[in-house]
This record gives C-alpha cells, structure tokens and sequence, in this order.
C-alpha cells in the first residue's frame, strides 16, 4: 500500500473500509523556514526557524470516484475543520515499499462533478509536527 489516508487513532475513515487510496500523481512542495539577516555588500546570515523547519504540503486527487465515497471523504474533512490531524501514509522512494506515516491536517479541498454520478475530490493537506 503506497498511500492510504488514517485517522489520528489509527482507525479507518468512518464509511470505509480500509485506508482511502487517492489517485497516483500526488504532488509535494517543501519550503524550509529559514531566518534571515542581511547586513550591508551582500552578506547574509542564515538560521533554521524552529525544530521542525519544513513546511510540507500536498495535493492529492481522488479522480472520478463514486458520489458516495466523495461524500464520504468531504464529511471526513469537514469534520476535521482544518484543525484536527490525521495520518497519511507516503510511499518511501528510497526503500522501494516501505512506507513513512506523517501527520497532516486539510486546510482546504474542492470536488468537481466528473459525470453521471462520479465526482472527483482536490485537496491539500499540509504536514504537521506533533504528537
């Protein structure tokens, strides 16, 4: 299982099963927080901002999925509020398939009606360091 979206408890999203898979495709931006201090011809001093310094998020997609279950993930989402965390789970590309479990919240999502009765599901989840 190369990506799967938990609950913080380790359960299962309520009206599923088992893990949620989204689509293949997922996208990842990094943007370390850095402090900086410029002084006069050029120079600059550098500093990590905190522990945790990289700001990580996701795009994920869940393409052309039954109404059912794009209902489903949207009343999981909405009942995180962008607040509480959830775990994701990422493919390791360096170990081939082992997997690496990090905290995210959903900040934001969007569905689209695909056709008939098949929507498809963007959202953006965004890592946090916390236990």
């Amino acid at each position: 299982m190369a990506f799967g979206i938990y609950k913080a408890d380790n359960g299962n999203i309520t009206g599923f099963s088992a893990p949620v898979q989204p689509d293949k495709g997922l996208s990842r931006s990094n943007t370390p927080r850095v402090l900086l201090a410029n002084f006069g011809d050029g120079y600059e001093q550098r500093l990590a901002d905190g522990i945790n310094v990289l700001d990580q998020n996701m795009t994920i997609s869940f393409s052309t999925r039954p109404k059912a279950e794009i209902d489903d993930l949207v009343a999981f989402f909405e009942s995180l509020k962008g607040v509480s965390k959830f775990k994701f789970n990422l493919e390791d590309s360096n170990e081939g398939s082992s997997t690496e479990t990090i905290l995210c919240v959903c900040p934001s999502w969007s569905q689209t009606w695909a056709f008939d009765n098949f929507y498809t599901l963007t959202a953006t989840f965004r890592r946090v360091y916390e236990s």
